[in-house]
């Protein structure tokens, strides 16, 4: 399933994603947003498990199984572009606020702003097409309820 996930996002078109494989391209995006700074701490790991539940509804056995293959693929993935080309291609604007809402969160869930993480996640607002004033606002949101 990873293996086949990976061969469709490095096809030179790759095609719309099912459910599945749009659970593991976020999922694989928000473990490489938590890996940026060199600490893979234990509240980002929890963090995504949290984002997976509440984004996905599964149980706590299915996120942590979700985020076990995400880590596998991002490891794998040579970049960002083709994680969000395919997010970007199966996902509606609104619905991609969201997912800067979700890397917003692990971003902050070690309590600190890390610069890299920053980076990151400015990048993938422009490669998802998300503006700079919803990304600022979605951190805002993120940064309230926390």
């Amino acid at each position: 399933m990873i293996g086949d996930l990976l061969n469709r996002l490095f096809q030179p078109e790759p095609p719309e994603l099912d459910v599945m494989d749009y659970r593991l391209a976020l999922t694989a995006l928000l473990v490489r947003l938590a890996r940026t700074d060199g600490d893979y701490a234990p509240s980002e790991i929890q963090r995504i498990e949290q984002i997976a539940m509440s984004r996905f509804g599964l149980t706590e056995p299915e996120a942590a199984t979700l985020r076990g293959e995400a880590e596998e693929i991002e490891a794998e993935a040579p970049d960002t572009v083709r994680f969000t080309r395919a997010i970007k291609e199966a996902v509606p604007y609104d619905e991609r606020i969201g997912v800067i809402e979700g890397l917003w969160e692990v971003a902050l869930a070690d309590g600190a702003r890390d610069q890299d993480e920053d980076a990151l996640v400015r990048l993938v607002c422009a490669l998802l097409g998300v503006s700079d004033v919803d990304s600022a606002m979605a951190r805002r949101r993120v940064t309230a309820r926390q």
